[in-house]
C-alpha cells in the first residue's frame, strides 16, 4: 500500500482552509502560499521525510538554498519563507508539531531595483497599438488607457465592476490589497476610451456571465489576469517596443511620469494604494535618474 501523497501528509488542505477561513488572506495569497508549500512538501518527500514534524532547521535552510539554486528572485524566496513561517504557526496551533524550526529562517535581502518604465513616447505608441477596426480593439485600448492612466494593478483591472466606474466625476473606485478601497482620478483619454468601449463593444460581449465586470473576454466572461497580460504583450509587440512590457510596467510608468512632472510623493502613494510611503519612495530613485539625465543634457557643467 503506497503512502499518502505529500500534500496530505503535510496537511496542505488544512493549511489552505486556515489561510482563507481563519487568517482571511486574499485568494492570490492563498494560491501563492499553497504553491510554495507544495514545493516544500515535494522537497521533503524527495528526502524521505514523511511529516512536518521531521522538518528541521537544517532542512529548511537547505530548502532556501535550493530555491536560490533554481534562480528565483529574492522577492519570491522571501514569499516562500513567509509561507513557511505561516505554515508552522498553523501546525503549532493545531498541535501537529511541538516546535517551530522556521523561527530563525532568514530571508534574502531585497535589492532596491529600479522598476522598468516606458518613456512617454513609448506609452503613446503602446496605447495607439490596438486597432479599433478589430473586434476587441476598443476593449484593449480601454484597458491600456486605464492601466497607465490610473496606475492599477492587473488584479484591480480584472476585478473592476461597472459600479466602480464613476465616469461623471472622472473617478474609478478600486479595491486594492487588503480589501482597501481608494478613489483614483482618470483623465479625458481614459474616459473617452472606456466610454466608447462601454457603449459599443461591451454590450455585444455580455451574454449574462459577466458578473458585472468591466472587462470581458470574447466569450463574455470576466477577463483573467492572463488575458490582460496577453493584451499588453500584443500591444507592445505591435508598437515595436523591445523592452519587457507587462501590466505592471504601465503602473510603474504611471508613477514615474507623475513624479517626473512634479507630483507630490504622498499624492502618488494615495493613487497607487501603497499603505507605506517607503514603498512609493522607490520611484524617487527613478525620478533622480531622470533629473541627472536632464542635468547632464542641459547644464553647462553637466
Amino acid at each position: 500500500m503506497s503512502a499518502p501523497d505529500p500534500a496530505r501528509r503535510f496537511w496542505l488542505e488544512g493549511f489552505r482552509d486556515f489561510l482563507s477561513l481563519e487568517a482571511g488572506h486574499s485568494a492570490n495569497t492563498v494560491e501563492n502560499y499553497l504553491r510554495d508549500l507544495r514545493r516544500l512538501a515535494e522537497f521533503a518527500d524527495a528526502r524521505g521525510l514523511a511529516s512536518p514534524a521531521e522538518l528541521t532547521r537544517p532542512i529548511l535552510r537547505e530548502f532556501v538554498f535550493a530555491l536560490k539554486d533554481l534562480g528565483l528572485s529574492a522577492a519570491t524566496i522571501r514569499r516562500h519563507v513567509s509561507a513557511v513561517r505561516t505554515y508552522f504557526g498553523f501546525l503549532l496551533g493545531e498541535g501537529i508539531v511541538q516546535e517551530d524550526p522556521s523561527d530563525r529562517l532568514e530571508s534574502p535581502r531585497l535589492g532596491r531595483t529600479l522598476p522598468d518604465t516606458l518613456s512617454v513616447a513609448e506609452v503613446e505608441a503602446l496605447l495607439a497599438a490596438p486597432s479599433i477596426d478589430e473586434p476587441l480593439g476598443w476593449r484593449d485600448r480601454a484597458l491600456l488607457e486605464l492601466g497607465y492612466g490610473a496606475g492599477l494593478r492587473v488584479s484591480e483591472i480584472c476585478g473592476l465592476g461597472l459600479t466602480d466606474l464613476v465616469l461623471s466625476e472622472g473617478l474609478v473606485r478600486v479595491l486594492g490589497k487588503g480589501s482597501k478601497e481608494r478613489l483614483v482620478p482618470i483623465g479625458r483619454s481614459v474616459l473617452g476610451a472606456i466610454s466608447v468601449y462601454l457603449h459599443t463593444l461591451r454590450p455585444t460581449l455580455d451574454r449574462g456571465a459577466s458578473n458585472q465586470r468591466v472587462f470581458l473576454n470574447n466569450r463574455g466572461q470576466p477577463l483573467s489576469r492572463v488575458g490582460a497580460w496577453g493584451i499588453v504583450k500584443r500591444a507592445a509587440r505591435r508598437a515595436g517596443i523591445s523592452k519587457t512590457v507587462t501590466p505592471h510596467t504601465l503602473r510603474h510608468s504611471f508613477a514615474t511620469h507623475l513624479l517626473e512632472g512634479g507630483a507630490d510623493l504622498r499624492a502618488v502613494q494615495e493613487m497607487l494604494g501603497h499603505a507605506d510611503l517607503s514603498t512609493t519612495q522607490i520611484y524617487t530613485h527613478v525620478d533622480r535618474e531622470y533629473l541627472r539625465s536632464v542635468h547632464r543634457q542641459y547644464h553647462p557643467r553637466g
